[in-house]
């Protein structure tokens, strides 16, 4: 095993332990934990006035104005915002050369489903009548966000909007019941829990069932979605329901690409400088969009 990576799973788990308290004092703890450990690269970030939910531009010296990644962040639906995710968000600008266009979504337990997944479509819908065309814009997400990624793709379709050139998710949750999850806790060393993520859903959906498509994506009619990476770390206590939504994703002909990252938990692309891995994802997601 990689004592680096045991080590920094020591350390985030002890940080989300200490989700107790003050909610403001729990996110700002939450966003610096994050940024802690970021490159410290050069960065502009600018908020947009005009756009229906909170946004910021996220952009660096190659981004093209023409082409942009919709991205949602991470954070267990309760947590989380650009700001933690500045970095990850520079990066991805930085590797695809795509100017990057970050939402602060609604969050739980003030505003369940389905608020996340209605402001991450009018946040879609907004740069296409800003004159973006579809294929001009990839979705992408990170843990939650890459579950917001898939139910807003799901969304759209059936709305009869035309779809993105492609969609990148990261560590995504696919099914919030959670099936595969419980039986395999022994089976995997990573820092989030199954108690987090009973939690999660308990916040998120409110009563409201798993098996809707725009909470669940995996049982949703996924024909006709554009080509997918899909990332997860071989840790990942996720990873077996990625597999699972993989398998019916490519049985409806979706291109989907999934890399499994050896020795790699739940969201390490976030743990950018202790991690050569979040360098070598990035890399990764900057060929894949690069190549739609």
């Amino acid at each position: 095993m990689n004592e680096n990576v045991d080590n920094l799973l020591k350390v985030i788990k002890n940080q989300f332990n200490q989700e107790k308290g003050d909610i403001e004092k729990v996110q700002r703890d939450f966003d610096e934990f994050y940024l802690s450990f970021s490159s410290k690269g050069p960065l502009k970030i600018t908020s947009e006035p005009d756009a229906p939910v909170p946004s910021y531009w996220i952009v660096t010296p190659q981004s093209s104005y023409k082409k942009v990644i919709l991205f949602f962040h991470g954070g267990g639906i309760n947590l989380g915002s650009t700001h933690g995710h500045q970095d990850l968000c520079q990066r991805l600008s930085r590797y695809t050369g795509f100017s990057v266009f970050s939402v602060d979504y609604s969050l739980a337990p003030e505003h369940p489903f389905p608020a996340a997944v209605e402001d991450c479509i009018l946040s879609y819908l907004w740069l296409r009548d800003e004159g973006f065309q579809a294929s001009e814009l990839v979705v992408a997400g990170i843990s939650v966000g890459g579950n917001l990624a898939l139910s807003t793709l799901l969304a759209l379709k059936k709305m009869g909007e035309t779809l993105p050139l492609g969609g990148v998710c990261m560590s995504p949750v696919v099914d919030f019941k959670f099936p595969v999850v419980y039986n395999h806790l022994k089976d995997v060393n990573d820092w989030i829990t199954y108690k987090r993520l009973e939690k999660i859903r308990e916040l998120y959906l409110q009563g409201k069932p798993p098996s809707n498509p725009l909470i669940s994506p995996i049982y949703g009619d996924l024909e006709g979605l554009p080509p997918l990476l899909i990332q997860a770390g071989s840790r990942e206590l996720l990873l077996c329901d990625i597999n699972r939504f993989r398998d019916l994703a490519v049985k409806k002909d979706v291109k989907v690409s999934l890399e499994v990252w050896q020795d790699m938990f739940h969201s390490w692309q976030l743990f950018y400088s202790h991690l050569p891995e979040g360098e070598g994802s990035m890399r990764s997601v900057g060929e894949f969009v690069n190549g739609l």
